[in-house]
């Protein structure tokens, strides 16, 4: 068996994994799960601890966190806003409810709309 090498930082390719050694975004070892649920997509909105700026959430996507990302980057794009992924919820800026329910049902997800 090879000697590990402890190198973590790669000029060409940025960060690496400690395991595989390779760029973190192209890792293999790492097991990238999809999380457990009912099979409902919930979309809300949240202003809390936003300064009174509103953000739509989806959650209860069954994605693994690649697709989950693309998924998202699809749904920025047909909303024409910004947002982010974090713990498995979707996050889009501002107040887009309909407009994600409509996108997602039409891709084949069973879509509630939670809250108020």
């Amino acid at each position: 068996m090879p000697p590990k090498r402890t190198l973590v930082y790669s000029t060409e390719y940025g960060r690496l994994c400690p395991e595989c050694e390779s760029p973190i975004d192209q890792c293999q070892c790492k097991q990238e799960s999809i999380p457990a649920g009912d099979g409902i997509v919930r979309i809300s909105r949240e202003t809390k601890g936003r300064k009174g700026k509103g953000v739509t959430l989806v959650n209860g996507l069954l994605l693994a966190p690649a697709e989950m990302k693309t998924l998202a980057k699809e749904l920025k794009k047909k909303c024409g806003v910004g947002g982010a992924v974090k713990n498995g919820t979707i996050e889009i800026q501002g107040d887009y409810r309909e407009h994600i329910r409509d996108l997602l049902q039409a891709k084949g997800y069973t879509v509630k709309l939670a809250g108020g």
